[in-house]
């Protein structure tokens, strides 16, 4: 984007919904990922609670946005927090702390149900332990909750000798740092759902954030407002029109509901269009139509 980029916006669909965006904004291309997440979030929790929203928050991120200021920025909004962690040194240590028994098999890739057993047999187990992040702050920031573990057996058939099993599985962790008030076997594949934000992104750079309209850095940033603003404003139309367009992406949206190749007509200082017959969206166009208080006539 010419020196700048889009500091990802946080966005969280409900179940059979799609997501919108709360907050967005524009830092320089050389800014880390995390750079201004704690000011970014504090504004977006804001504006989801002066929407009128009273439910329980979870902030789900990845791990560049681990760190203690994101994390007082969550507990001062009266929010959770779901975060990924590198697997540091320290972070490792932690790990080796778990027990051998303290491991659960999750459904996961390839996962078999033992309905016998009532349990998942998976190479993908998780495990959970309290710890303490941020002791390197002041202690005001020093944070205790949840560190939940997620490892997968590392297979690569080209180690192991034909006819032999491994002697030692190896393993490859993921590790989330949480306190959320679920259970084990709901908190980790909850915060994996957090990629489903991929998909604003996605449809973003699909429409208004394809080709940014200039080299200077406030007009880009006016520009990502905007296109955050048509993004809502698509996906509100969807959810009028009906249960597939609530869901489908803002494309597939304009194409039914935007772009129709209607006949502007102005009998009697009145605006009236024309619109095709037969049209397959015909019946979603006259929700939507009706739904924002206009008439139509047949």
């Amino acid at each position: 984007m010419r020196g700048s980029r889009p500091v990802r916006c946080r966005a969280g669909p409900a179940p059979g919904t799609s997501s919108v965006i709360v907050a967005t904004r524009l830092r320089k291309g050389s800014a880390g990922s995390g750079k201004g997440a704690a000011s970014l979030l504090r504004e977006a929790l804001a504006t989801v609670r002066a929407m009128g929203i009273t439910a329980q928050i979870v902030v789900r991120a990845d791990s560049a946005y681990f760190s203690h200021k994101v994390v007082d920025a969550c507990r001062k909004a009266g929010a959770r927090f779901s975060l990924a962690v590198a697997v540091t040194k320290t972070i490792r240590a932690a790990i080796e702390t778990i027990g051998p028994d303290v491991w659960t098999p999750i459904k996961y890739t390839d996962a078999v149900r033992d309905e016998e057993e009532e349990r998942w047999i998976s190479d993908a187990e998780i495990a959970e332990i309290p710890f303490t992040a941020f002791t390197s702050k002041k202690k005001a920031f020093h944070t205790t909750a949840r560190l939940i573990v997620r490892r997968v057996k590392r297979l690569d058939p080209k180690t192991v000798p034909e006819g032999q099993s491994e002697l030692f599985a190896v393993w490859r962790h993921h590790v989330i740092f949480t306190d959320s008030v679920f259970v084990l076997t709901d908190a980790e594949p909850m915060h994996r759902a957090h990629a489903a934000v991929e998909q604003v992104f996605a449809d973003l750079e699909d429409s208004a954030l394809a080709h940014p309209p200039s080299g200077k850095f406030t007009a880009n940033a006016a520009w990502l407002t905007l296109a955050a603003a048509a993004y809502n404003l698509t996906r509100a139309a969807g959810r009028l029109a009906s249960v597939f367009h609530t869901k489908a992406r803002t494309g597939t949206i304009r194409r039914h509901l935007i772009h129709i190749p209607a006949r502007i007509a102005r009998p009697g200082r009145r605006i009236v269009l024309h619109l095709p017959q037969h049209r397959r969206q015909a019946d979603d166009f006259t929700d939507l139509w009706t739904a924002i208080g206009q008439r139509m006539q047949t």
